[in-house]
Parts: structure tokens; C-alpha cells; sequence
């Protein structure tokens, strides 16, 4: 047996004593009492199920292998012989591909892949048509989100006086959103002829994109006395209530200095929750860019290296053009991709990082 296929095998098994090992605790008392423990324990156990079944398949067509090389070896009738070569080449043509697979199963996962996302889109340079540009990518984002059968709740938004937004930020939940978005952080770059050019010049304009893991409840403590609330009248769209209710909410963690608001909803208590989420998920952030600062002399094709200022993408209008420079892909569907077809990029860009974490291990 090959030196690489005895590494696969001994890494499975400590997977399995693993898998084992959590089937045992999330059943003890204690650790159904403590929630965090019993919530953290199960979203491992169902993230090494999918390893243990490719692991047991992956065992029995090794034991088939040999089964078929021992008939090989000792059986007399001819008719037999030739089933046990059929099969033994069968089954030596699935194995490497069977262990490509495990490969990448057993690299360790972000912890932060399966949780929602807060995305952040900022206007940058370019005036009114940065902030034109950065509703152009959030209407991107929400039609990919509806096809990934997301749900999509706005928070704090600023709009453009020639339209657009000068800032929006919103969530996104449903299953792995953060494992899939996080590519889409750091600078994106528009190459057109603004609405307002008269003489038809190519203009280059940008928008900044952060993508955060949402933090959960049992993420980050948060003392009351480190937050002070302040409430005011909400602006824009909203009908009667605008203007006359106090239902918008600002808080200020006093600590980290860090201060967030909402007014999407119109009640006081909604918009309350939903900036206690985004202060949660600031907070939690501070910890976690440790981690992709940690990761980034590693993986030098990804944008989770928490480099937010890295130029990641052109849209160039007059050719029909998308570059993505970290993995130098180019494309010629501009409209489908504006229109929310991120499928081909976001698995080109997973591929390339998988590939890096393989280095790794």
C-alpha cells in the first residue's frame, strides 16, 4: 500500500474516533444542560457524517480490491479469473477519484463556513457612479441569494443622490452562506461609460465589499453595561410612521467604540434586535480577523486572508468582461453575472482554495 494512501487511512481513523467519541457526548446530561457545548457538538457531528460514509465506502472497495487480487491468485477456473480482473480493474479505476474526494473532506474546515453573513457594500472612488456601481452589486447579491434560497434582511443604508447607495448593509441567512459569500470580499472595480458622461468616456469606479460571519448568541458576550442606546426618528421610505416615531435604534458599544444603527423596521423593539445581531457580529469579527490574518501568508489566492482592500474583480461594461484577479479568470457573461450567476466564479474560487489547503496539510 502506497505511503500516501496509509496517510488517507490514518487520518480517516482519527476522524472516526472522533465522530465516535462526539456520537457518545451530545448524549451525556451534562452536555445537553450546557447549550452552547450540546449546539457546537452536533454541528460537528453532522459535519463529519458525510467523511464517514465516503470513509466506509472507501474501506470495503480496498477490501473488494484484495478480495478480487487473492481470486486472482488462487482460483483455477478461467471463467472466474476473468470476473476477478473485470472487477479488479473496476475497482482500481474508482479509487483514485474516491481519494481526490477524501482528500478534501479531511482538510479542516473553517469553523466559520456553515454560519450566516453580514454583508457591508461601500461606495469608493468614482462620485455618484460608485454609489450607482454599489446598487448595481447589491441587486448581484440578492439575485444570487434568491437562487440559493437565501433569505436577505437590510440593515443600515445610506442611498446615492444619483441613486444606488453610498453604503448598504444587510444579512444573509440559509445553509453555508459564509463558506460562499466570503470570496466576495474586497474591492470591486466598474469599467463603463457613466450615465452622466456626455462625450461617451470609459470611467473607472469602485465599491468595497466586506463579508462577516454572523455571530451567533453563544459567540460573544455582551455586558449591558458596556452598551449605550440611543433611539431617534427614522428617515426615508417607511409610510406615516417616518419622521414621528422614536423606532430607530443606535447603539454604541462603549469598550471598542464601535457604534451601529438600524431603521429598517418600524418597530422600536425589531430594529433593537437587529442592531444587538450586527453589534454581536462586529464584536465577534475583531477576534475572527486574528484568524485571517493568521491564514493569509497561507492562502494567497483568497480574499479571506482579510485583506479588504485587495482589488478582487473588474466588470468591464464595453467588452462584456469579468476578471477575477486572484485566480486570473476571465469571462465574457458580464449581464448573467450581474444578474446573480456567481455559480462558475464561487466554485473556481473554492477549487483554488482548496488546492491551497491541501499545501497546508
Amino acid at each position: 500500500m502506497s505511503k500516501e494512501r496509509n496517510l488517507i487511512l490514518e487520518k480517516l481513523e482519527g476522524v472516526k474516533e472522533r465522530f465516535e467519541e462526539v456520537q457518545k457526548l451530545i448524549a451525556e446530561p451534562e452536555i445537553i444542560a450546557d447549550m452552547k457545548r450540546y449546539i457546537q457538538l452536533n454541528k460537528e457531528y453532522k459535519n463529519l457524517g458525510p467523511i464517514i460514509d465516503a470513509y466506509k465506502e472507501y474501506k470495503n472497495v480496498l477490501s473488494n480490491i484484495k478480495s478480487s487480487r487473492e481470486m486472482l491468485e488462487k482460483e483455477k477456473d478461467n471463467e472466474m479469473r476473468e470476473m476477478a480482473k473485470l472487477e479488479l480493474e473496476e475497482l482500481n479505476e474508482k479509487l483514485p477519484g474516491m481519494e481526490e474526494n477524501l482528500k478534501l473532506l479531511i482538510i479542516p474546515e473553517d469553523p466559520e463556513d456553515d454560519k450566516n453573513a453580514v454583508v457591508e457594500i461601500r461606495a469608493g472612488t468614482g462620485g455618484d457612479e460608485a454609489s450607482i456601481f454599489a446598487g448595481d452589486l447589491y441587486r448581484m447579491y440578492t439575485k444570487f441569494c434568491e437562487s440559493k434560497g437565501w433569505k436577505i434582511k437590510t440593515g443600515r443604508i445610506s442611498e446615492g443622490a444619483a441613486g444606488g447607495f453610498k453604503e448598504i448593509v444587510f444579512s444573509v441567512s440559509g445553509e453555508g452562506v459564509y463558506g460562499i459569500l466570503k470570496y466576495e470580499s474586497g474591492v470591486h472595480r466598474v469599467q463603463r461609460v457613466p450615465q452622466t458622461e456626455t462625450q461617451g468616456r470609459v470611467h473607472t469606479s469602485a465599491a468595497t465589499v466586506a463579508v462577516l460571519p454572523e455571530a451567533e448568541e453563544f459567540d460573544v458576550e455582551m455586558k449591558p453595561d458596556d452598551i449605550r442606546k440611543d433611539t431617534y426618528c427614522s428617515s426615508g421610505p417607511g409610510g406615516q410612521s417616518v419622521n414621528t416615531t422614536y423606532s430607530a435604534i443606535r447603539l454604541t458599544h462603549i469598550p471598542t467604540g464601535i457604534v451601529v444603527t438600524c431603521q429598517d423596521q418600524k418597530s422600536q423593539l425589531k430594529n433593537l434586535d437587529q442592531a444587538m445581531s450586527e453589534l454581536r457580529t462586529r464584536l465577534y469579527n475583531l477576534e475572527y480577523q486574528k484568524y485571517l490574518d493568521d491564514i493569509s501568508s497561507k492562502r494567497k489566492t483568497m480574499v479571506s486572508s482579510g485583506d479588504r482592500s485587495a482589488k478582487i474583480r473588474t466588470y468591464n461594461y464595453p467588452q462584456g468582461r469579468m476578471t477575477d484577479h486572484r485566480i486570473n479568470l476571465t469571462m465574457y457573461n458580464l449581464e448573467a453575472i450581474l444578474n446573480g450567476d456567481l455559480e462558475e466564479i464561487n466554485n473556481k474560487l473554492q477549487m483554488a482554495e482548496n488546492a491551497e489547503r491541501l499545501k497546508e496539510s
